[in-house]
């Protein structure tokens, strides 16, 4: 365990209607519950998209709370425990957490900076992070964009995982991947037509009224996701 900050991001998916009205519902009733968790900072309830996640359209069976904590152990303890993190796993057919400690992260969300970087370098896994506040003039030019993006992202076969994730339809969008190294990551980034295109009009345009980006070392899990760890793809060692 370390005694520094952590990241928690934890998944859950809801089968049936009675679950995701429930789940639907709790992205207003679970903000009074969050900030009473022991050792909670900042924290984000997270709708997703449809498909892997990467579109506008919301997915009622996939929701997700980002959280920070003081270290590992906080974070691990409490995602298991806490009560409210406990009624998800109850009404959910399947859930996932992944611990991530800060190596890099610049940019603001909701106005702060949550993430508390410890430079740490690392050549083998990595997540990544990117989260953005769409200017609500240009927000059908961004959403055109994205499906060409998400199919190769999703073609990528050193992509270990990935999702699209939000707030608030259309006008936030969150990306979360995970990568065997940077190397895959850099390469990705470079080699993708959409990808390269869409940062150019982005940057040129100026769409984006917040953004942050962010990218994590991979400290462990608990759960699954689709019947098994995602991180059984990286063939790394936690």
């Amino acid at each position: 365990m370390t005694g520094t900050p952590i990241v928690s991001l934890s998944f859950f998916r809801f089968a049936r209607p009675a679950a995701r009205l429930w789940a639907f519902a709790m992205m207003g009733m679970a903000r009074t519950a969050l900030p009473k968790v022991p050792g909670i900072d900042f924290w984000k309830l997270c709708g997703s998209g449809t498909g892997e996640g990467f579109t506008p359209i919301p997915n009622t069976s996939v929701y997700a709370i980002l959280a920070s904590w003081p270290d590992e152990q906080t974070a691990r303890t409490q995602t298991a425990q806490a009560e409210i993190f406990d009624r998800y796993r109850r009404k959910a057919t399947e859930d996932w957490t992944v611990y991530l400690e800060t190596a890099s992260a610049r940019g603001q969300w909701s106005g702060v900076a949550p993430f508390q970087s410890t430079h740490r370098a690392s050549g083998g896994p990595l997540a990544a992070l990117t989260r953005a506040t769409i200017k609500p003039s240009v927000a059908l030019k961004f959403w055109r964009r994205v499906p060409d993006i998400s199919r190769m992202i999703g073609s990528d076969q050193n992509v270990a995982f990935k999702i699209g994730i939000g707030e608030v339809p259309l006008l936030h969008q969150i990306t979360f991947s995970i990568w065997p190294d940077a190397a895959a990551m850099a390469e990705f980034a470079r080699s993708n037509g959409p990808h390269a295109a869409a940062i150019r009009a982005v940057r040129e345009g100026n769409w984006f009224s917040e953004e942050l980006y962010a990218r994590f070392a991979i400290l462990g899990d608990a759960g699954t996701w689709d019947g098994k760890s995602p991180l059984d793809a990286l063939e790394y060692a936690l």
